[in-house]
């Protein structure tokens, strides 16, 4: 089976993370084939899911050993595949939902944080446990550093303690908890909000949101005036969903 199934549901980009007998660890080739897809999504594709096969979403990186000594250049690169990763879920103008239902660990963890909205059993868990490995998790950081309070980023990173859902959700990281068994009801559910918007309005809030947080306020009410006329104003938004 392969490590990533897709499924083009309509307008609806399914990515399940597909190693479930190892808790959906996620090697490199896996993070670049996630980069891949999200990039690439189809024309026509109003949202993206994602989700882990099995019990958990994803423990981490799938790491073979020790990696190489190499100069640090070569190292920045072999690294760019996971910033890469990220960097895709913050860039796609696709809204991206996370859907965690069990352990949401290192690199699953940080694809939480960094997906536009994270849906969360209450049954989940979310840790960083690098630093308890002499690893520095500069990656994980990276993708905090826009979703998560000063005061829970330096606690979850020195502390590496496994959080709750609802730990994880006053942090930042997750948007919604909701009972086990209500998990898919509520994904469907938000998935069917985004679907009924006109597509230059699922667009436009994506391009504000990625934009407007790290601008003087003066800057991002403007930046929210220009984009309201420009989107309001296209025929668009008056054709049926």
């Amino acid at each position: 089976m392969p490590d990533i199934l897709t499924k083009l549901n309509g307008a609806i980009l399914d990515i399940t993370l597909n190693r479930p007998e190892h808790g959906n660890g996620a090697t490199d080739a896996m993070a670049a084939e996630l980069t891949h897809l999200i990039n690439e999504a189809p024309d026509g594709t109003r949202c993206i899911v994602l989700r882990g096969a099995g019990s958990d979403f994803c423990v981490g990186r799938a790491v073979a050993g020790p990696p190489p000594a190499a100069e640090a250049l070569a190292m920045k690169r072999a690294f760019d595949v996971v910033f890469n990763c990220y960097a895709a879920f913050r860039n796609s103008p696709i809204p991206v939902i996370a859907v965690v239902q069990g352990r949401a660990l290192g690199f699953g963890c940080a694809i939480a944080a960094v997906a536009d909205i994270t849906l969360a059993s209450d049954k989940a868990e979310f840790q960083v446990p690098e630093m308890a490995h002499n690893i520095l998790p500069t990656m994980v950081m990276s993708s905090f550093v826009d979703r998560v309070p000063r005061k829970a980023f330096t606690y979850l990173v020195y502390s590496t303690a496994v959080i709750n859902a609802e730990r994880a959700l006053s942090f930042g990281i997750a948007s919604e908890v909701v009972a086990a068994a209500q998990l898919e009801e509520t994904v469907e559910k938000v998935v069917g909000a985004i679907l009924k918007a006109p597509l230059p309005a699922i667009r436009a809030v994506k391009e504000y949101t990625r934009t407007a947080f790290d601008m003087p306020t003066a800057g991002a009410i403007d930046f929210a005036r220009n984009i309201h006329a420009v989107t309001n104003s296209s025929s668009d938004m008056r054709k049926p969903s």
